[in-house]
C-alpha cells in the first residue's frame, strides 16, 4: 500500500521564518506580533507555525480593501464573533 506524502504541493503551514520572508518583515517582528496575539499562528509546544490560509486571507483583504490591513483587528473581530456565538448558544448571526 502506497500512502501519498502529506507535504507535497502547496504548504498548509509556514514556519515563522518563511512567513516573515513572505510578508517582508524580520522574523523577530513576526514572533513579537504572535506573542502579543496580533498575528495568527498555531503553537505546537514551543514552536509556532503560520497557517497558509491566514496569509492568503491577509493578502486578499489588503488587495480587496486597498487599505492597510491590521491582523490584530481581524483576530479581535473573529474572537468577538466566536464569543457572541457562544453566548447565543450557536453560530454567529
Amino acid at each position: 500500500m502506497d500512502t501519498p506524502m502529506p507535504n507535497t504541493g502547496a504548504p498548509v503551514f509556514y514556519t515563522v521564518r518563511e512567513a516573515a520572508r513572505i510578508v517582508r518583515v524580520d522574523p523577530s517582528t513576526l514572533y513579537r506580533a504572535i506573542r502579543e496575539d496580533a498575528f495568527p499562528a498555531v503553537r505546537v509546544r514551543y514552536r509556532y507555525v503560520i497557517p497558509a490560509a491566514a496569509l492568503e486571507q491577509l493578502v486578499t483583504a489588503a488587495a480587496e480593501s486597498g487599505q492597510c490591513v491590521d491582523p490584530a483587528r481581524m483576530i479581535a473581530q473573529r474572537r468577538t464573533a466566536r464569543e457572541i456565538a457562544r453566548l447565543n448558544g450557536g453560530e454567529a448571526r
